[in-house]
């Protein structure tokens, strides 16, 4: 990806995040990279071109993060690190996120299909660690991070460490 093309997409990250994806024209994301708007069409087609490719980031970055938690074969090791997973996001990529959150409720975006992965290595998980109902456990724990990982973002957590510590305490870790 080219300079321009990265300019684009993180002008285009900060105004859909802060205005919204429907408030935000073309126009906006090409003066706010200093580029033409032709070029944003060149690269992207459309305004939802852009947006699909900042989703497809996304989810790049999300397989990247459920990666080591997917190949884990020690199902407590996964429980835990599935748990630490919301609390080890940077900072520096709170905006990123926040879009992705954004996205689910502005375009009403359906993001299940990209948390199965560590839905299916947590409900194998408790499987194996015999649980009464693994399935609902895992789905329950993972709609659970994603509200952590939301509180997180909009900096509305108290204290991030004992929601963290009570996590790993609630399932013997």
């Amino acid at each position: 990806m080219t300079e321009k093309q990265e300019r684009i997409l993180k002008s285009a990250l900060e105004l859909f995040a802060k205005e919204g994806y429907h408030a935000t024209s073309t126009s906006k994301v090409s003066k706010h990279a200093g580029v033409s708007e032709g070029l944003i069409f060149r690269h992207f087609k459309n305004k939802e071109g852009l947006l699909m490719a900042i989703l497809k980031e996304g989810e790049n970055k999300l397989n990247e993060l459920f990666a080591d938690i997917v190949m884990e074969s020690d199902p407590q090791e996964v429980i835990r690190k599935a748990i630490e997973l919301p609390f080890i996001v940077p900072e520096s990529e709170y905006e990123f996120w926040r879009l992705q959150y954004k996205l689910k409720w502005e375009i009403e975006m359906d993001y299940s299909h990209k948390t199965e992965p560590l839905t299916m290595a947590l409900a194998l998980a408790f499987v194996k660690l015999n649980y009464e109902s693994p399935q609902q456990e895992a789905e329950f724990l993972t709609l659970s991070l994603d509200a952590i990982g939301a509180a997180l973002i909009k900096r509305s957590m108290a204290n991030a460490d004992k929601m963290k510590s009570f996590l790993l305490k609630k399932y013997g870790l």
